[in-house]
């Protein structure tokens, strides 16, 4: 059984005792225990069951890498699955449960998944599912929907705050161990600024658990040498239980942060997600043991060697009373020597390679330890837990030589390092043969901003497995990466480090090697995924010879292993399979983060009320106090209309569009998208932007401008003023103005980067408001302060000066057909200009009106709406605005595409009116027209509505459709059918409804 040993375990505090509950069972450990310690001190060996076939499985290994042990954490608000109880430091009060069960961890029912295993093997949902068709909406895919994912998601909003941190250093160093300290401090001193994190709660690394002799001093006193002289540095910053999760281009590295996850109840936010620039980075991550592959090699009890004695060192805890060794190489004998000296029995070491004649070998036997080489697993006996393991010759079938009992197996297959962060931005990997892995090609490291490699790998993460060797390789890389940051390294030689010699490892890919289809089929490479041996044969036989095909078809490394464990192995047992070189067969892609991260870090501040910050226009507050009915657009809220009381909304929509008609309305257009464009070369790159000339235009005076996508389809139009020689304000749609913002950005910077060209967002700079109506030039006459006069402001003008003593800038441009003045003024002078119009304007019968009535206004007129009229298909020869489209210019974006055939035929679908023939009928948004039959003998649809309303000025129905060949069918009267039993009648007509001469805006 596995239990807490009487002494040991230097995390922990035997004098802090800390209550915590596993699936409802009250249980006990300790402060500084991980949960996966505290589950084995309790003898919970059981500690979830696997994703496909629901076999019973437990902790494989002590850090990041463990693959089975996935709990949900916490309760309510603050409940988070899959987390890693490796990983989870215990806290009192803790609420834990293991996942992928039902209905108890013990007993359950899709244990039955076993016993079908044969008939689900890799890649069985491709060929299983096929037919018949009509199963699949109602049966296949339900059920399969309802089995996918790992845990369950949470049900109730999290309680907890998350927030982001940037950081600026010349030097980060990933990793806390002996590697990663050495190329600190040594950075350090060379004057860098040194960023050093480290994942877990205490630096160290593998020092903790396997010390060795350093400079003739113990691993301890040099370990709290460095600490303490890295701490004294003003110019180093140490942060612990904080991950390098990605590496990306420029030097540009993510950190997580876990801050508050080892306290119940935290004050602090719980995440932190560091975004971190730096002049070189080195990886100090070290190496992750490799398992066996042997059948029942994922029976609880079945661990990493090197997690055996973690437990052991770091908690105290045995994994069994009874355990037995089955290794490649000469490292998994500290893990019975460790067994062996704290009381533990080791009945024997299994040791596939035919000799065992080192140092450590030597010293096991020396205790008494049983070493049998040339040997290794044929089977795990045992459900729930190991029982025993049958012993088998490795170079033979498997047939069973002697049975052993035990309590627990610790394997080790050789070590990897952790290449992950290395090969994120495209850092090559090299195979080492004798060491059996893949470590970083110092000669093809990812390439950063000055074209070096800002990438150093150091230590373990190398591939220096020997520590006087990491040590060394530590040191280089501090020295290396302080001098490409611009310092002046010390010199002089490493320290020197005792440690055992070691024998080299005997790469084993399978136990026994002979092992036949039966074994094969129970012997796990991939414990998350369960994917076996006998998968990724089955995968090569079937023609999946790439290796990331036969990720995909058998999903090895996949979903949050990221091929931590069963990398190397299925890489291996693939090429085996294929008769090619393990070099040949190559990795796969490691893709950030290295370990998942919470969702809440990486929203960080933004949720709740400012996931989706609310942007509101100066005046936000007088349409709230005034009867404002609010509609989302874009990022913005604008009124709908202002509701009067006992009015509906059709009502004030209506009154607002005959009194603006009749009188003056007034319109808070401040949501427009105002970009400034300025430079020696603006006009020339708006003529490129623009479908129309916009360089020809003179100051002082406004253009209507359409902006297409380079596959000629509109995407966005505005009113371009020119406020100087060299400067242009181009107005867009208020959902818009990020959008083209961006794209101007993005063609001067990857294009047009040699152009004299400056952008600015000034949107939010700025209020704007539509004096608009018959009336509209009285209410700014009253204000007084400028000439808005028609000779002195004429139509598609603008002049600057003030109005009422406020600063102005006065655009004659019209959005609804009647005399309107658009009028800017700065942002802080919103409110008080708008308050000064409604009391100028009061004589006159001015009204507020929304965005309901500014589209029904606008589509009197047949002016199109971005958004109604276009829908990322529609060219401006569609909407029949070829005049805003230059036949003189040379380029623009989207001429060419304007250009194609399927662009240019008459039939394409082109803007029109509709007149139903019932005038009180308005057709419904989107409503199809339909003319005879298509190939299936259904319907043919030939179009669909765009804009639809009843038109208070006009008494009855109106609205744009597109429609083939529109342009030829004036007249016609077209079918929308919009329900099974009502059909509407519609004539085609002009799409300018109202005022088709502009007389009244040209007053």
């Amino acid at each position: 059984m596995s239990t807490r040993l009487k002494s040991g375990g230097r995390l922990i505090d035997r004098s802090r005792k800390i209550g915590f509950t596993f699936n409802g069972k009250r249980l006990q450990g300790y402060e500084g225990d991980s949960l996966a310690a505290a589950l084995l001190a309790n003898d919970q060996v059981l500690m979830g069951r696997s994703f496909k076939y629901h076999r019973p499985r437990g902790v494989v290994a002590s850090g990041v890498e463990e693959p089975n042990a996935l709990m949900g954490i916490g309760k309510d608000h603050r409940f988070e699955p899959n987390q890693r109880a490796t990983l989870q430091e215990l806290y009192d009060g803790l609420v834990s449960e293991s996942q992928n069960h039902w209905p108890t961890l013990d007993a359950d029912i899709g244990a039955v998944n076993m016993l079908m295993s044969r008939f689900f093997p890799a890649g069985f949902y491709y060929k299983t599912f096929m037919a018949p068709r009509a199963a699949w909406k109602h049966l296949f895919e339900p059920v399969i929907r309802k089995a996918a994912g790992l845990g369950k998601a949470p049900e109730v909003a999290d309680a907890d705050r998350y927030e982001y941190f940037y950081a600026y250093t010349d030097v980060l160093v990933i990793g806390a161990g002996m590697a990663g300290l050495k190329a600190a401090r040594e950075a350090a001193e060379a004057g860098a600024r040194v960023l050093l994190i480290e994942q877990t709660a205490h630096i160290g690394g593998r020092l903790l658990t396997d010390p060795v002799e350093i400079d003739g001093q113990s691993s301890d006193a040099w370990l709290e040498a460095e600490r303490a002289a890295l701490a004294a540095m003003d110019n180093v910053t140490i942060r612990t239980r904080m991950m390098g999760a990605g590496v990306y281009d420029h030097g540009y590295i993510t950190a997580y942060e876990r801050v508050a996850d080892h306290v119940a109840a935290p004050d602090a936010p719980r995440h932190r997600l560091w975004r971190i620039r730096a002049d070189r980075v080195i990886t100090a991550t070290g190496a992750i043991e490799r398992p066996l592959s042997f059948a029942g090699n994922d029976v609880p009890g079945v661990m990493l060697a090197a997690a055996v004695r973690d437990y052991v060192a770091l908690w105290g805890v045995s994994p069994g009373d009874r355990t037995v060794i089955v290794t490649n190489n000469d490292d998994a004998y500290r893990t019975a020597i460790a067994l062996k000296q704290a009381g533990l029995e080791v009945p024997v070491i299994l040791d596939a390679r035919p000799a065992a004649i080192g140092a450590l070998p030597r010293q096991a036997r020396e205790l008494g330890i049983r070493v049998e080489v040339g040997k290794g697993i044929a089977s795990v006996k045992g459900g729930k837990r190991v029982k025993a393991v049958e012993i088998c010759a490795q170079a033979g079938e498997g047939s069973t030589l002697e049975t052993v009992e035990c309590d627990a197996v610790a394997m080790s297959g050789g070590w990897s390092p952790v290449v992950h962060l290395w090969s994120h931005c495209g850092g090559k990997l090299r195979w080492d043969d004798a060491m059996a892995h893949f470590a970083p090609d110092a000669d093809r490291p990812p390439t950063g901003h000055d074209g070096q490699g800002f990438v150093i790998a150091a230590g373990s993460a190398m591939g220096h497995l020997n520590a006087a060797a990491a040590m060394e390789d530590a040191q280089a890389a501090g020295r290396r990466a302080a001098a490409e940051a611009g310092f002046t390294p010390s010199e002089g030689a490493a320290p020197s480090v005792n440690v055992e010699d070691e024998e080299p490892l005997e790469a084993v890919w399978m136990m026994p090697a002979g092992a036949g289809p039966k074994l094969r089929a129970k012997a796990f490479l991939d414990y998350q995924n369960d994917v076996k041996v006998a998968d990724v044969h089955l995968a090569a036989q079937e023609g999946f010879e790439s290796v990331e095909h036969t990720k995909r078809y058998t999903t090895l490394g996949m979903a949050t292993d990221q091929g931590k464990l069963s990398n190397i192995n299925g890489l291996a047992v693939l090429a085996d399979s294929l008769g090619a070189p393990i070099p040949a067969v190559g990795t796969t892609t490691f893709r950030p983060p290295y370990v998942p991260i919470s969702m809440g870090s990486i929203a960080g501040e933004a949720r709740g009320a400012i996931f989706k910050p609310l942007r509101k226009t100066p005046m936000d507050a007088w349409h709230d106090a005034n009867g404002a009915h609010w509609e989302p657009v874009s990022d913005w809220r604008r009124p709908y209309t202002f509701l009067r009381s006992g009015e509906s909304v059709e009502q004030a929509v209506t009154r607002e569009i005959k009194n603006t008609r009749t009188n003056v309305g007034l319109l808070d257009a401040s949501t427009l998208g105002k970009i400034l464009v300025k430079g020696p070369d603006a006009g020339k790159f708006l003529d490129l932007i623009y479908t129309n000339m916009m360089s020809t235009l003179k100051v002082g005076r406004c253009r209507y401008g359409l902006m297409c996508t380079e596959n000629g389809f509109l995407f966005d139009d505005g009113v371009v003023v020119r406020t100087g020689e060299d400067e242009f304000l181009c107005h867009t749609t208020s959902g818009g103005s990020d959008g083209v913002h961006a794209w101007m950005e993005e063609w001067l910077q990857t294009e047009w980067w040699d152009m004299q060209v400056y952008t600015a967002n000034v949107t939010e700079q700025f209020a704007q408001v539509a004096v608009v109506g018959p009336k509209a030039r009285h209410v700014l006459e009253a204000l007084g302060g400028t000439d808005v006069s028609k000779e002195a402001l004429s139509f598609m003008g603008f002049i600057d000066g003030e109005l009422g003593g406020i600063p102005a800038r006065i655009h004659r441009i019209s959005f609804s057909g009647e005399l309107s003045y658009e009028i800017a003024v700065p942002a802080s002078y919103g409110q008080a200009f708008w308050d000064a119009l409604m009391k100028a304007g009061e004589p006159h019968g001015i009204m507020p009106y929304g965005t309901e009535a500014l589209h029904v206004m606008r589509a009197e007129k047949g002016f199109i709406m971005i958004g109604d009229e276009t829908d990322g298909t529609v060219t401006p020869h569609d909407l029949a605005l070829s005049w805003a489209v230059s036949k003189k210019k040379e380029d623009f974006i989207g001429k060419r595409a304007m250009e194609r055939a399927d662009l240019t035929r008459d039939n394409r679908k082109q803007l029109v009116g509709l007149a139903t023939e019932d005038p009180a009928t308005v057709l419904p948004d989107g409503a199809h027209a339909v003319e005879g039959k298509n190939v299936y003998g259904d319907p043919h649809t030939i179009g669909h509505v765009t804009s639809t309303y009843f038109s208070p000025t006009l008494e009855r129905s109106i609205a744009m459709a597109l429609i083939e060949g529109g342009s030829q069918r004036m007249g016609q009267t077209l079918s929308f059918p919009v329900s099974a039993d009502k059909t509407i009648k519609a004539t085609v007509v002009d799409p300018v409804f109202f005022d088709k001469d502009g007389e009244r805006q040209n007053v």
